[in-house]
Formats: structure tokens, C-alpha cells, sequence
């Protein structure tokens, strides 16, 4: 069955699961961060009139399977969360020009919870006319932004939030955090961080509605150079602290450096050389994953080992 075209978005080219780019990126923020960044916040996404979407319009870049990763760590780790939930529902939040997000991440998490529904939701309502005719048994588009509007006030198990805050200031993420988690149900997750286009270096951050809880870093290995070339992927409240005496810097400086003494593993395959780094640097930073989630080119920190200072 022909793919109906979406008025106003840009026509993709079919892309074959061989050969799309693996990659991702993924970090998890601390309530702790909330104070601090209030506490010097210009102008919030929220100063809008009563009833209006709260955020702005983002530019709106998407590709097919760009947050392949992102989806598939959601998957491994929450899944028995959503499977739990008694209807659960996930939000793809800030979807883009295009619905191919939504799309997949109802595929892929349906292979861990099959009753999961998913909510796309855009603050530009030509891109959620545009989603309509791609709604189907589990799938659903509307207008809306950070309040997360949904039937009834029901409250997510998962709020998913991809390249949505690369726009807007550093003092304005903790309040970002704090008005997503406050819509979480009790089990939830947010997941809220930036990939590039197609979906090779990924960094995001998942939160719990405590808050921020763990830092995640993933990349397609065969791509990757060094570990520091994931910098330029930051979340919005870590890329600007990548400066000496954060411990961000810190982290990436001893990344590269475990990379380059694991060199000699780069003959038995970039997977192997990549295990080999995340031992090495498992023996100075406090790792939460292990072997099967590095070989998949993921590495996972708590929040609190990379949290800014100041």
C-alpha cells in the first residue's frame, strides 16, 4: 500500500533496513539541576497566552529511523514498565515535519509491550494535518506542546522528546524537566536528548518523575573516530559545560584516552575495542550498564558523574 504524502514536508527516499546507519546518543538528568538553572531563567517556554501550546515551533528536521537507538534502549529498559501499565501510552513529543518517528516508535515498542498506544504531539498544526492520514489502531496525532495534552489528563508512561530543546536556552531546561516529569505517570520515563540527521551519534537524558537519572552516550561504531566527537551531540544542559573543570570535560577527556589505549582491540572489530574502553573506563567512572548494552555502542553514567558545576 502506496505511503500517503504529506502536504508541505519534504519526500524521503525508501530506505532498507540494511542500509540505515546505526547510532544514538543518551543521558539522564538529576532533580538537583533544577534550582540552579531556574534560578537564572530569561525567558521561559511557558510565558504564553492562557489555552496556547506551551513551547516553540522547531525546525523540524526527521529522517527514517533516526532515533533507531534511542528507541531501542527505551525498549530494553522500560519495556517491562510500559508491559506493567495497564494502558500504557507513550508520547513522541516534538515529532517534526514528518510522522516517520512516531510510526516507528510504535513498531518498536509493541515488540516489548503490545497493548502500548502512541500520541504524536506538534506545537505547528499544519504538521499534525500533515500526520492524519498516517493514524491507525494504536497511533494518533494532535496539536499540542510541553503540557502534554491528552485525553482525560492521562498521564504517559513514556514521554520521548528528540532534538526538541536544541533551541532554546540552557537556563530554560530545568523548567522543560520539571513541567515533562510532572505529566509522567508514577512508573514513567522521560527520554530527552539529540541525535544528528541520520541517526549515527546520539546523547540523551532520562528522567523519572523524581527527575533526571542516568546519562546515556551511543554511536554507530563504525562511524566513530574518538568518543569526543559525541560532544557536538550534547543535550542542551551539558553541551556549553565541555570546558575544563566540568565534569563533562572530564569524562570525554578520559573517554578518548581509554579509546587509545584500546587500539590494539581495533583489529578484532570496532565492537570489541569499544568493550575494551568501556572496562577501562568502568574502573574510574561509576558505569550502570554492562557488556550487552556496550556491544550495542551504548555506555550509560548517572546523572550525578556528570552533573555542572557552579
Amino acid at each position: 500500500m502506496a505511503v500517503p504524502r504529506i502536504p508541505g514536508c519534504p519526500v524521503f527516499l525508501e530506505v532498507s533496513s540494511s542500509s540505515v546507519l546505526r547510532s544514538g546518543i543518551f543521558m539522564v538528568c538529576g532533580p538537583s539541576a533544577y534550582p540552579r538553572l531556574m534560578a537564572s531563567r530569561s525567558t521561559p517556554p511557558s510565558s504564553r497566552a492562557p489555552g496556547r501550546p506551551v513551547g516553540s515551533v522547531t525546525r523540524g528536521t526527521t529522517n527514517p529511523n533516526r532515533l533507531r537507538r534511542m528507541d531501542r534502549w527505551i525498549a530494553a529498559t522500560h519495556g517491562a514498565a510500559l508491559r506493567r501499565a495497564e494502558a500504557p501510552v507513550a508520547v513522541d513529543l516534538g515529532y517534526g515535519a514528518a510522522p516517520w518517528t512516531a510510526v516507528e516508535l510504535l513498531a518498536r515498542l509493541r515488540d516489548a509491550a503490545p497493548r502500548v498506544r502512541v500520541v504524536g504531539i506538534e506545537i505547528e498544526p499544519a504538521r499534525v494535518a500533515g500526520a492524519k492520514p498516517y493514524e491507525r489502531e494504536g497511533l494518533s496525532f494532535r496539536h499540542g506542546g510541553f503540557e502534554v495534552p491528552l485525553d482525560g489528563g492521562a498521564r504517559p508512561a513514556l514521554i520521548r522528546a528528540a532534538n526538541v530543546l536544541r533551541q532554546y536556552d540552557e537556563e530554560q531546561v530545568a523548567e522543560v524537566w520539571a513541567r515533562l516529569c510532572g505529566r509522567l505517570a508514577p512508573d514513567g520515563l522521560l527520554v530527552e536528548g539529540t541525535c544528528d540527521e541520520i541517526g549515527r551519534r546520539h546523547v540523551w537524558v532520562a528522567l523519572g518523575p523524581e527527575g533526571a537519572r542516568t546519562v546515556t552516550f551511543a554511536t554507530r561504531l563504525g562511524s566513530l573516530e574518538r568518543p569526543s566527537d559525541l560532544a557536538e551531540r550534547l543535550p542542551k544542559a551539558l553541551i556549553h559545560r565541555n570546558v575544563p573543570g566540568e565534569p563533562v570535560h572530564a569524562f570525554l577527556r578520559d573517554f578518548d584516552r581509554a579509546w587509545a589505549a584500546a587500539a590494539p582491540y581495533a583489529s578484532y572489530g570496532a565492537r570489541q575495542r569499544w568493550i575494551r574502553t568501556a572496562r577501562a573506563l568502568a574502573g574510574d567512572w561509576p558505569l550502570v550498564d554492562g557488556p550487552r548494552r556496550w556491544r550495542q555502542g551504548e555506555l550509560t553514567l548517572p546523572w550525578e558523574a556528570l552533573r555542572p558545576v557552579g
